[in-house]
Formats: structure tokens, sequence, C-alpha cells
């Protein structure tokens, strides 16, 4: 699965709508669903923000594991 993927995936698994996460992330929701297209690429600082919200691992977000304990 990739990245983009995996964000949108962690996000509906949470019951979040795109707004929610947005609101969270402080960006817009149409960035939001750039992102999760893989119409625009997702900042670091983001991507750090997306493995605090959820509790998983840099390493599963972006496919490297499909293990989202963060060690």
């Amino acid at each position: 699965m990739e990245y983009y993927e995996r964000i949108k995936f962690l996000r509906q698994k949470n019951n979040m709508s795109q707004e929610d996460l947005s609101e969270l992330l402080g960006i817009g929701q149409q960035t939001l669903s750039q992102y999760e297209k893989n119409k625009r690429k997702l900042p670091i600082d983001l991507l750090i923000s997306y493995s605090k919200i959820f509790n998983v691992s840099i390493d599963y977000i972006m496919g490297i594991t499909d293990n989202t304990e963060i060690k």
C-alpha cells in the first residue's frame, strides 16, 4: 500500500472526515484531499503529525513495514 493510500485508510479506520482531520492538521480540506489522491506530496511535518494523531510509526505510513508499532 502506498503512503497516500495509508493516510486515507487511517483516517477512515478512525471514522474521521477529511474536514475533521484537516482541522487537526491545520490545513484545508482540499489540500488533504490532494494528499490522499497523490496529487500533492506530503511534507515531512505533516507525516510526523499523522504519526502522532494515529499513533503509528512513520515507517508504517510510508509502507516500509506493516507493523504500526512505534519503537
